[in-house]
């Protein structure tokens, strides 16, 4: 089996370490040259790797197809590309339509969309793809886990939901920035939030049984100090929180 990646970003850097610390049988990873530093990189660290002469030469090569360009460059790179009849294709391009992708694609080919997330490279984390394919999943399997969305709708709102992850940071940013404006050095604040937050998200994800609504209430005594910052929260959090949403919901659906 070979692998090959049109684009050689970021996510591309976390998919290819990911798939050779897997238990994945890749006889070759060909990556595009457009991002020579990225591409030297992996080139340098795994043998496997191979750097294309340009993106045609990796359409060629690979038996089954990532493309992982940036979404304001899709169009003009996917059109200048011959595909093969019946090609494994996966796009891994942020908010762009599966119709516009087979446009621009202009053959008859087998194309999932995913949303790696850089957790990746380490095999963990989830991905989301669609359509169902037993192949493709078993892929994000060794790289952590999958969740195969039956419609376009079920997967445009787990694209949605990625968009979380900067707000997520972002809340453990002002709680570290608050603590140290009270006189806390920011690393000890730190320190401690983070593993906590970790911690929170690992009782989440284990307990899958258990509604979240439970959970909040499990971890907030009636009265208590967790009871009360999320009642001040809910008062005006949750609708700036659900309001972001619907705009990027919106957004995926241009």
């Amino acid at each position: 089996m070979r692998f090959g990646f049109v684009g050689t970003g970021s996510i591309t850097e976390a998919m290819v370490t990911g798939i050779v610390g897997s238990g994945l049988e890749v006889a070759e990873i060909v990556v595009s040259p457009r991002n020579p530093e990225i591409a030297a990189r992996l080139a340098s660290r795994f043998p496997a790797v191979q750097i294309a002469m340009d993106n045609q030469e990796v359409v060629d090569a690979a038996d089954i197809l990532f493309l992982a360009v940036r979404p304001q460059i899709a169009e003009e790179v996917i059109r200048s590309l011959a595909f093969r009849k019946s090609q494994k294709i996966v796009s891994v391009i942020a908010a762009t339509d599966r119709s516009k992708l087979l446009t621009w694609i202009g053959e008859d080919v087998q194309l999932t969309q995913a949303i790696p997330l850089p957790f990746v490279a380490d095999r963990q984390g989830v991905t989301a793809i669609f359509p169902p394919n037993a192949e493709i999943a078993a892929i994000f399997f060794a790289l952590g886990s999958a969740v195969e969305c039956e419609t376009k709708d079920e997967y445009d709102l787990l694209a949605v939901a990625s968009a979380l992850m900067g707000t997520y940071f972002g809340l453990l940013d002002r709680a570290t920035g608050w603590l140290a404006e009270k006189g806390m050095a920011k690393a000890k604040a730190r320190a401690y939030l983070a593993p906590l937050f970790a911690s929170l998200a690992q009782r989440a994800a284990k307990a899958d049984q258990t509604t979240l609504d439970a959970l909040r209430r499990e971890f907030s005594t009636p009265g208590g100090l967790n009871e009360q910052v999320f009642d001040d929260f809910d008062r005006g959090g949750s609708r700036a929180l659900t309001d972001a949403l619907e705009r990027v919901l919106a957004r995926v659906k241009e």
